[in-house]
């Protein structure tokens, strides 16, 4: 007997959720909340807010099990239901000021961040590695909500230009386009970093 493909395993759970069993929506998140997680703390850049919105992205499947359409992909449907939201938090923070915890502040003295310790590797071995990642992680912070996305959908999550196309509700030649031009800004900005030491 062959096992079920992931998609087909995706379309069954999505047929009993909607049938009102809800223990479905349990193997919904089992087999995408580990990759839903990374995908919404890449985009946002804050892995609390990726937790809420990854609680909130199945929350969203569920109220509305009943409009899947069993003809579409369910990892689309995920994806373009976690990327409105993604947009409604980059709105939200436009007009809500954010404090870091990570910030030295003259009274509290240093940040949470200094004050905690972690297993690394010693600091000769990962500084390096770690400087470039962070200035990649903020390099594609800083694009543009539509080709941030397109990039993270499709270098982090690794979805074909269709199913972004299908995520951002555009054709896959416009994420084409997308992701040349992004592409391209990330190019000019890691400059420094491409160039041999």
């Amino acid at each position: 007997m062959n096992a079920l493909s992931t998609d087909e395993r995706d379309a069954n759970d999505m047929s009993r959720l909607a049938g009102g069993h809800d223990a479905a929506l349990n193997d919904l998140m089992e087999r995408h909340a580990g990759k839903l997680f990374h995908y919404l703390a890449r985009s946002l850049q804050d892995e609390g807010d990726a937790a809420d919105l990854a609680q909130e992205t199945f929350v969203k499947i569920y109220q509305n099990r009943a409009k899947f359409d069993p003809g579409r992909k369910f990892t689309t449907w995920l994806y373009a239901i976690a990327s409105n939201l993604v947009r409604d938090r980059y709105r939200w923070r436009s007009r809500h000021q954010r404090v870091s915890l990570d910030a030295e502040h003259d009274q509290t003295g240093p940040g949470l961040r200094d004050t905690l310790t972690a297993a690394e590797p010693p600091p000769d071995q990962s500084l390096q590695t770690e400087e470039r990642a962070e200035v990649v992680r903020k390099a594609v912070a800083a694009l543009p909500e539509e080709l941030r996305s397109a990039v993270i959908l499709s270098e982090y999550e690794g979805l074909s230009q269709a199913e972004i196309g299908a995520v951002l509700r555009c054709s896959a030649k416009a994420v084409e386009s997308r992701l040349y031009r992004a592409r391209g800004h990330l190019r000019k900005r890691l400059e420094s970093l491409l160039q041999p030491d």
